[in-house]
């Protein structure tokens, strides 16, 4: 299964952000990929005054482009995140299209990036947007793939459920910061592909030092084994990854975490 991690400049016009992203969706098609990732808010600006002015609802015009993409080439698409507007609130939800441009899930971020780092980032999601309470994984050709935005990635809980679901492969759109992308980001994404033997990719938008919110960038993929198959750097790139889904089962042959898991032992009780 071949993966394109498309790190994209994030722009002001939301116009040019959809163009971009869907030229780069052909162009993955193209190179042979099965799969395409945008990185999270792909199409709008990673600041709180901008999540409901670029917002949109459901089919809005984002995800029709997302979709009309898919169906053009013939691939899936894990379309990043955008801001979405539903009853009242905004969302920062990630849309995944399969090949004929059908809605295949819907995550919305379950963890909102609320964080005071000493001497470093400080930002409150929660100020403008609302939280998710679902779980999502969805089924492809290729088996079933988990879903996740960002800080959800640093949750354990979430990423274990994906997998005891029959998830693969993790993805994760995000836009880790000048911060804790130095600090955590491989990290995590190591972290979660050994935990759980699955493939790990996190894809985020490409670094503008100009920017109110500066990305990181370091979009990557990682095996069950916690090896990196690719890696970016702060530029505008597009990443391929050869993802080989027998190494999954494989890996949990040699090192059997999953099936040996104590879960008579891991419920809290009162003492």
């Amino acid at each position: 299964m071949r993966i394109a991690l498309i790190q994209m400049p994030v722009t002001a016009d939301k116009s040019e952000n959809i163009e971009a992203a869907c030229r780069r969706v052909r162009e993955a098609a193209s190179d042979g990929a099965q799969i395409a990732v945008l990185p999270e808010m792909f199409c709008c600006p990673y600041q709180n005054d901008c999540f409901r002015l670029y917002g949109e609802t459901e089919d809005g015009p984002a995800q029709r482009a997302l979709s009309a993409v898919a169906a053009e080439s013939g691939i899936y698409v894990v379309g990043g995140s955008l801001p979405e507007l539903a009853d009242g609130k905004v969302y920062n939800t990630s849309y995944v299209y399969g090949r004929r441009g059908e809605p295949l899930a819907k995550h919305r971020k379950v963890h909102l990036f609320d964080i005071q780092v000493a001497g470093g980032q400080c930002f409150r999601e929660s100020d403008a947007l609302s939280p998710g309470d679902a779980i999502t994984t969805f089924e492809t050709e290729f088996g079933v793939m988990g879903l996740c935005v960002c800080f959800d990635l640093r949750f354990e809980e979430l990423s274990r459920l994906m997998c005891l679901r029959g998830a693969k492969v993790l993805f994760a759109p995000a836009a880790f910061n000048m911060t804790t992308g130095p600090a955590h980001w491989e990290l995590l994404l190591r972290q979660r592909a050994v935990d759980n033997q699955c493939f790990t990719v996190g894809v985020s938008p490409a670094r503008d030092e100009r920017a109110g919110y500066v990305a990181y960038g370091n979009s990557l993929a990682a095996d069950p084994w916690g090896s990196v198959l690719c890696r970016a750097g702060g530029e505008d790139a597009t990443l391929y990854a050869e993802l080989n889904l027998a190494r999954v089962e494989e890996v949990r042959r040699q090192l059997p975490i999953l099936s040996a898991r104590r879960t008579d032992l891991y419920t809290l009780t009162e003492a």
